[in-house]
């Protein structure tokens, strides 16, 4: 049995190197940021950015390359000039998305702060709309990303996630990526066959399953419902392997890619994105 599963990867040196890497691991997809996730503005990308980046795929392999949108963006805030400064922000990365070809860009929908969760929600749905009719040619999705719900985030609910796409104007151009760190520690259950069952039936009640286009594969240091965002590695958390077994085996999301984004580094020679990978693919059934 296959699956696609990546991680997101490193573009030091250039975007090109992100698929390399990947590649080098055996992955079959890749994430990656479009530009220093820290920074609001990026350096433009160039013809030999995105011809090298575009060769890598058709030398490697690699599909369904998708990025992270910057940490900074906030376009849920009631602060005008930064929720119009996330506004053209996301705009921005929408458009290097699409320069680079890539599936789609993923966003945290963002945190309503000193307002309230429905007056986030509205400027989310606002910033979308604006951003749609500033790029009405784009092809690239926006995959809104499903929330530990840390502080005021917004996200953590699946209820967020279908106030926004029944509001967008244009809701066939949004998607959904699935955190399992973030909805696990959102409190949703999924460690037995039974709860994973009743957490999937929940998401397809409110938003409907087709809406996933990707997921993050991360297992949690904090327990189910404590609204903490940390990653850990598979298997090693608060999730435990279950989880990842009942989602990889599920066969409605055999061709949705899958990306991990556990910690970086080498245990005992051997870099953890492969450990992970390993893991990953040990518990897919065989036929």
């Amino acid at each position: 049995m296959k699956r696609i599963i990546g991680a997101h990867m490193s573009i030091a040196g250039g975007y090109y190197k992100a698929v390399n890497a990947a590649a080098e691991l055996k992955m079959d997809c890749v994430q990656l940021f479009t530009k220093n996730n820290n920074q609001w503005k990026g350096k433009p990308l160039s013809d030999d950015d995105v011809r090298l980046f575009r060769e890598a795929f058709d030398r490697t392999g690699i599909i369904l390359p998708c990025a992270h949108d910057s940490y900074l963006i906030n376009v849920a805030s009631p602060d005008d000039a930064l929720w119009v400064k996330s506004r053209d922000a996301l705009l921005e990365e929408v458009h290097r998305a699409e320069a680079l070809g890539l599936a789609g860009l993923v966003m945290h929908p963002g945190s309503f702060t000193t307002s309230s969760e429905e007056e986030g929600l509205d400027k989310v749905v606002t910033a979308l709309d604006w951003v749609h009719q500033a790029a009405p040619d784009v092809a690239v999705q926006i995959w809104l990303e499903t929330t530990a719900g840390q502080g005021t985030n917004l996200g953590h609910r699946f209820e967020h996630l279908a106030y926004i796409i029944d509001r967008v104007r244009e809701p066939e151009r949004l998607g959904v990526c699935v955190d399992t760190c973030h909805i696990f520690a959102a409190g949703y259950p999924l460690q037995t066959p039974e709860e994973y069952a009743s957490t999937m039936q929940e998401f397809d009640k409110l938003i409907g399953r087709k809406k996933i286009c990707a997921f993050h594969l991360n297992d949690s240091l904090k327990d189910r419902g404590s609204r903490v965002d940390r990653h850990a590695h598979i298997g090693e958390g608060t999730l435990g392997c279950e989880p990842f077994r009942h989602l990889l085996n599920d066969p409605y999301f055999s061709k949705i890619p899958m990306y991990m984004e556990t910690p970086k580094g080498i245990r005992d020679g051997v870099e953890l994105d492969e450990v992970n990978l390993g893991r990953l693919r040990g518990l897919l059934k065989t036929r």
